[in-house]
């Protein structure tokens, strides 16, 4: 009776079902640490640059601040110019991202179940597990950018100032999250506070000190990095060079057909690596986002919030790309994936709740369906995009993909 008693409470703990989440995770990310051992997808990049920096102090691609390309160094020197060393920082920041993304939920006002749903979906949604898997910068962007979040909600300006700059140090799109609590802090009802000034100073600040620290630590010298501002002009413009016009990619599509057509970036590597968004939350993501402004005009800070990130990490892709022509890939939807599983978790517990308070009645069950056959096909978008089972998703389904 005793072990009963302690499970039951074990079970009943708020952070049971994110311990789940976290550990199966994980698991699966450190079965498939060492598979494949050579480098895939743009490790290509950063593990060869990674190597001229230890080895020459000289970075191969300045396109990129210098935070992401230093962690890859880290896990290198840590662990060693092996897979376990390219790959365990990124799944340990994928790990934090998921840990941090349950409390932003639970901060904005989410109930344990629907965090909980969110935070499944984000764990096991294709494009989150496999950019926690591979040695590129983007989760660590993202891991920073969760905590400029969390921060913010919780009102400590000036820390999330400090998280948004780190962000952007880690990849420029991490300057992003910026606009997010700006959005949301604009559009708020509960607590607009001026301090939120702190932030931007902040966010300023730590982008523009920091990189030259990280700069001095790349090149052991201070020599073509004395002006910060003549390396922020230099990054945006190396960036901006890779437009539609000059990039010939099989895979570069603008931001406004990533939602209309499904086309996966399949790869030729076994396991099968695909960037793509599962199939569950490429589906739902109009419906979804506007589940969340209309909550948002009912005054549900979480509805804002999800509307907001979406807002900064997606929409403002499709101006940005108009005006620029700047080339863009399905992969840099990555941001914006927590900000549909926030919604569509909000929108899963609402359903369970209705089940629960109906006694009978095809309303009651509908409701119960529509979750589970959410959650199912979710889970099989996983198993068929994810490196996990060798399938090969492309000749699969017949989709044409690019490589």
């Amino acid at each position: 009776m005793e072990i009963k008693s302690k499970l039951c409470r074990l079970y009943k703990w708020e952070y049971f079902w994110l311990c789940i989440i976290v550990i199966a995770t994980l698991t699966m990310h450190l079965c498939m640490i060492t598979n494949p051992s050579e480098l895939i997808l743009d490790e290509q990049h950063y593990v060869k640059d990674a190597r001229n920096i230890i080895e020459n102090h000289e970075s191969l691609r300045m396109e990129h601040p210098p935070l992401g390309k230093l962690f890859v160094v880290a896990g290198i020197k840590a662990f060693g110019d092996n897979p376990w060393g390219w790959r365990v920082f990124p799944i340990l920041f994928g790990m934090a991202t998921i840990v941090l993304f349950y409390f932003l939920c639970r901060r904005l006002n989410m109930s344990p179940t629907a965090s909980s749903i969110a935070t499944f979906l984000l764990a096991i949604e294709n494009l989150t597990f496999l950019m926690g898997s591979v040695a590129m910068l983007d989760v660590y962007c993202l891991t920073f950018m969760m905590g400029a979040f969390l921060l913010y909600v919780c009102r400590r300006y000036i820390n999330s100032g400090i998280a948004i700059g780190l962000s952007a140090l880690a990849k420029l799109n991490g300057a992003l999250a910026g606009p997010t609590v700006f959005i949301h802090w604009l559009f708020t009802r509960q607590w607009r506070s001026r301090w939120f000034a702190l932030t931007v100073l902040f966010a300023v600040l730590t982008f523009v000190e920091l990189m030259i620290l990280f700069d001095f630590s790349i090149t052991q010298s201070f020599t073509g990095f004395l002006n910060p501002f003549q390396r922020i002009k230099d990054m945006l413009s190396l960036s901006g060079s890779l437009t539609f016009a000059t990039v010939d990619h099989p895979s570069a599509m603008p931001p406004w057909e990533w939602l209309y057509t499904y086309k996966p970036m399949a790869f030729w590597y076994m396991p099968h690596y695909t960037a793509a968004i599962s199939f569950s939350i490429w589906a739902l993501t109009i419906p979804t986002f506007a589940y969340m402004v209309f909550r948002a005009v009912k005054r549900d800070e979480a509805g804002l919030f999800g509307a907001a990130w979406f807002t900064a990490t997606y929409l403002l892709w499709i101006p940005a790309t108009i005006i620029t022509d700047r080339v863009s890939y399905i992969y840099y939807f990555y941001p914006a994936v927590g900000a549909i599983c926030l919604g569509l978790g909000m929108a899963l517990s609402q359903l369970i709740d209705l089940f629960k308070r109906r006694t009978s009645g095809k309303l009651k069950w509908t409701a119960l369906s529509v979750v589970i056959f959410v959650l199912v096909v979710h889970f099989i978008s996983f198993l068929i995009l994810s490196p996990l089972i060798p399938v090969d998703f492309a000749k699969l389904v017949g989709i044409s993909t690019g490589s």
